[in-house]
């Protein structure tokens, strides 16, 4: 880690896992040989990005090609920025270390209107100009995509290129283009012409803008004289992929280190979505409807699980419930996740086509609560939004999931919506209020969580209600108000969006590039993660808007249909007029019917069978996305053909396992023969057998896992600790026992935590792993020649596993009574890197300071008691001359060696105190590490791996025999 230009100020951060890279599964190239060197900054913190399914798409897509790579960055938080800004130092990419600026692309993936800042803030620390006019043919090339690069116009002047659309059958040859280019010297204006060509870019620098009467609003107006020289589109058409399949979803990504907001093994299911709602944009720009092969998603998951050594993954599509095999798709893989005991979660479930089967299998992989969308509280909303969901719909399905014990339902809706009245707004509450008292009535023993979350519409660029005004903040305050007064008297929880949030993403969602010249003024007064209310200013906003000039309500008001729009000349492929008629049929209160299912049909067919009896024509928009629906309803019978061989497939699979499971319940029934276990178990305690084989636990085996603790892993605290080390137990195949209660977690037991950035070359856990059981350890009778057998497998399995920075070192099978961590270690030998200089001057010195007492000052807590109170921060004076066993200093190797007592007996010493103490300094704890951990041995000190089996005093008999037989059936004994 000293060689990372962080490492000096990465302890004093938060979260540094953030920044260090060096994940599981990440993707190191040397630059020899690669046509162009690709850096995705991603615009927000890395737990968002390392979530988002789109950053591991592209990461596969790119790395897979030989000759191109691509890397990673994040928008760092504010006091990383600090740090980097005090030292002059840049933004780097997580594989490499890699300034920004040394890329030939950098890359920004644009999900959400109000992350435009954090570009920005991405651009500058990485060292290039943020203004694409001010950039030299040394300077990469700036290229953003995502859905908001569908209307482009507010980043116009600081990105070089868009991508409009998918990138899968365009970016590699893109990336190759550009850095063929750059290699041959080609200036920019050159490389950005050249892109231009490429369909689905869109380089601002070639088109011409003018402001439209009718909006007010700048619009693009086609090529400049340039442009249309260089044979640039006159409108660029987004670009998408025919067929998914061609490009299997990643089942090998990097692996957090820092926890991501979704912490799963996500896969995505399909493209697109058959329903139309009229307020959503991804419906639109994601079109046509694209299915991926479900033998290729059970495969996905399975894979993705296992590689990445999740407890939990998930099936992401934006309406699930609408894929056409989402029923059989279902039953398929929840078998094989409960084999692997794995979590699934499902996204976008509609509030109708919860069926019961459907229901229980996604509640027996450990769901409890399921969240859907109505959108709106009443009838005549929903059709104005065009959402094909009735009352019946949702009190329906309320009451299946009721029934079968899920204790929690959250629901989706949208307040501020064209034609809304008070009655729709209050709607809102009533049917949270339905919903409550459908488990009233089913009189449950608990009752279930009901919660609403509800957000403001705002209006979308390519939607039917792109013309549609958005409501006032007074309006949305209001409406927000009369919810809370509803939710508390029908105690429902109620979340909502901050209307302020909502308003500015408005104003960039439909803005131009007067927009634009706002963001710059906004980021130079210093907002940053505008999509988080920590950091959101509205003052910055408002004095940013007034600098420029810019009046909100154009952005805002309605906008007549035949005006000229900023995004006009971004060519989604619809017909023209189909948005316009969609907006006319919502003002009159007329639904669409769902496209591509069976006319009049809300859910697919379930089977071959009911799909071929299915004679009813698929509805067709007429949307202009050239859609074949013969052959839609032909992928669907292969679909559901390929699920059904699996079925049997799966079948066979569960036939061969209950034949292992009545074996091993035969061995199992066998356990504890008396004249097996004679003068180990009295014959009264053989019933406890029949208990433990009841019990929620299985049988466990406790390990003790030695491991040394290097590079990114320094980094990484005890929490990131627990969910690494679960993670590489299941990519070894060794199942963990988990704790009892209403949230079992893994059983680990870990030594003395570490601060930040302090290394260990011989750290310890324990485990309880549940092991293949045999008639012979399930009654405690294993040999040390087979205990030792299974730690040397135990430990290959774990090298094997390991994440980068967890280097494992012994294994061993714990015997029976073996005392436990907390109660065997007693101290620690440290060691920290002074270099030869300051270590002699630190050895002159070591002997008086070692002579008279050594105290350190430690800010004390808020405390309070015997009426007296000490406020938080207030130094208190330490003396920790008791706590330091030993000192001395290595002068040729330039380490300062100590040894600490860790145990409870007066006051202790953290490694950094006594390190200031003997040193008259402040050592970075980078520079420290932990050498071992220290058990007693009679009157001596011996390293805890070195230490034999070392055991509790035994206690009385009365007092063990409750729990002997557990613990002979339960332990390797």
């Amino acid at each position: 880690m000293a060689e990372h230009p962080y490492a000096e100020f990465l302890g004093r951060v938060e979260k540094p896992g953030r920044y260090l890279g060096g994940e599981e599964q990440q993707i190191r190239k040397s630059g020899a040989g690669l046509a162009c060197r690709f850096v995705l900054a991603f615009p927000d913190l890395y737990e968002i990005g390392m979530s988002h399914l789109g950053t591991r798409i592209l990461y596969d897509l790119v790395n897979k090609h030989d000759d191109l790579v691509c890397e990673r960055a994040f928008s760092p938080w504010t006091d990383m920025e600090a740090e980097l800004r005090a030292r002059g130092l840049p933004l780097v990419s997580l594989e490499t270390a890699t300034p920004l600026r040394e890329f030939d692309v950098v890359g920004f993936s644009l999900q959400y209107e109000l992350s435009y800042t954090n570009v920005l803030l991405n651009l500058e620390l990485g060292g290039i100009p943020l203004r694409s006019d001010a950039r030299g043919d040394a300077d990469p090339i700036v290229l953003a995509g995502g859905p908001t690069a569908t209307h482009p116009e507010p980043l116009a002047a600081f990105v070089d290129l868009f991508l409009v659309g998918e990138a899968e059958e365009v970016l590699p040859d893109l990336l190759r283009t550009i850095g063929r280019m750059r290699s041959e010297g080609r200036s920019r204006r050159e490389i950005l012409a050249a892109a231009a060509r490429t369909p689905g870019i869109y380089a601002p620098t070639f088109y011409a803008v003018e402001r439209d009467e009718r909006s007010e609003l700048l619009v693009v107006t086609g090529p400049t004289e340039e442009g249309r020289a260089l044979g640039v589109p006159a409108r660029v058409g987004r670009v998408y992929v025919r067929d998914l399949d061609r490009f299997p979803f990643p089942t090998r990504f990097p692996i957090p280190y820092a926890e991501a907001i979704f912490d799963r093994a996500s896969v995505e299911i399909t493209r697109g979505c058959t329903e139309g709602c009229r307020f959503c944009q991804a419906g639109i720009i994601y079109r046509p409807v694209r299915e991926r092969d479900p033998k290729q998603i059970v495969k996905a998951v399975l894979d993705g699980v296992e590689a990445a050594g999740f407890s939990e993954t998930s099936l992401t599509a934006l309406s699930t419930a609408d894929v056409s095999c989402i029923d059989p798709l279902i039953k398929e893989l929840v078998p094989e996740l409960k084999r692997r005991k794995i979590k699934l979660g499902i996204a976008s479930l509609r509030a109708y086509g919860l069926n019961e089967g459907l229901l229980d299998e996604i509640k027996s992989v450990g769901i409890s609560g399921l969240t859907f969308a109505p959108e709106a509280g009443t009838q005549r909303m929903r059709d104005v939004i065009n959402k094909n969901v009735s009352d019946d719909d949702i009190l329906t399905s309320a009451r299946r999931i009721f029934e079968r014990g899920y204790d929690r339902i959250k629901m989706y809706f949208i307040m501020g919506l064209p034609t809304e009245t008070e009655e729709d707004v209050v709607g809102i509450a009533e049917t949270g209020r339905k919903v409550r008292e459908v488990a009233r009535e089913l009189k449950l023993q608990r009752m279930p969580t009901v919660t609403v979350s509800v957000s403001q519409h705002v209006p979308k660029p390519h939607t039917p209600f792109q013309w549609a005004a958005m409501d006032g903040l007074s309006d949305l305050s209001q409406k927000v108000n009369l919810l809370r007064d509803l939710a508390r008297r029908y105690r429902l929880e109620l979340k909502t969006h901050s209307q302020t949030e909502s308003w500015l993403e408005c104003l960039f969602a439909r803005g131009d590039r007067d927009m634009g010249e706002v963001l710059g003024h906004a980021y130079a007064a210093g907002a940053r993660f505008d999509g988080w209310r920590e950091r959101f200013s509205m003052a910055r906003w408002t004095a940013a808007i007034a600098a420029v000039g810019v009046e909100p309500e154009r952005y805002t008001r309605t906008i007549a249909v035949d005006a000229r729009l900023p995004w006009d000349h971004i060519d989604i492929g619809l017909e023209p007029g189909f948005l316009a008629e969609e907006y006319r049929k919502a003002l009159r209160g007329r639904a669409s019917p769902p496209c591509g299912k069976p006319f009049g049909a809300k859910v697919h067919p379930t089977s071959r069978e009911a799909a071929e009896a299915d004679a009813r024509r698929l509805v067709c928009y007429d949307c202009g996305i050239a859609c074949d629906m013969s052959e839609m309803r032909g992928e669907r019978m292969v679909a559901l053909d390929r699920l059904a061989g699996m079925k049997v497939e799966r079948h066979d699979r569960e036939r061969d396992d209950e034949v292992e499971r009545e074996h091993e319940r035969a061995i199992a029934a066998d356990l504890v023969p008396i004249e097996r276990l004679r003068g180990r178990l009295n014959p009264s305690k053989l019933a406890a057998d029949s208990a433990f084989k009841a019990a929620a636990e299985a049988p466990f085996t406790r390990v003790r896992v030695f491991f040394a603790k290097t590079g990114p892993m320094r980094f990484m605290g005890h929490l990131d600790l627990t969910r690494v080390l679960p993670r590489m137990l299941r990519r070894a195949g060794v199942e963990t026992a988990f704790s009892r209660g209403f949230n079992p977690v893994p059983r680990m037991s870990f030594g003395p935590a570490l601060a930040l950035g302090v290394g260990a070359r011989e750290e310890v856990v324990d485990l309880d792993v549940l092991l293949p059981r045999s008639d012979a350890d399930m009654a405690g009778l294993w040999s040390d020649d087979d205990r030792l057998r299974e730690a040397l497998q135990l430990r290959e399995r774990f090298v094997a596993a390991a994440p980068p920075g967890i280097d494992i070192l012994d294994v061993r099978v714990l015997l029976q009574g073996e005392r436990r961590l907390g109660e065997l270690v007693v101290a620690a030998d440290y060691a920290v890197d002074l270099g030869p200089e300051l270590a002699a001057e630190v050895a002159a010195e070591l002997p008086a300071r070692l002579g008279g007492p050594l105290q350190v000052e430690r800010a004390g807590k808020a405390k309070a008691g015997r009426g007296l109170r000490r406020a938080v921060g207030e130094p208190t004076a330490v003396d920790i001359s008791a706590a330091l066993l030993h000192a001395e200093v290595e002068v040729d190797a330039g380490l300062l060696r100590f040894r600490v007592r860790l145990s409870s007996e007066g006051p202790g010493a953290r490694p950094r105190e006594v390190v200031q103490a003997l040193v008259g300094a402040v050592i970075s704890d980078h520079k420290l590490v932990r050498e071992r951990l220290l058990a007693r041995s009679g009157d001596d000190l011996v390293s805890l791996r070195a230490l034999g089996p070392t055991f509790a005093p035994k206690k009385p008999r009365t007092e063990r025999e409750p729990d002997e037989a557990h613990e002979l059936a339960g332990t390797l004994g």
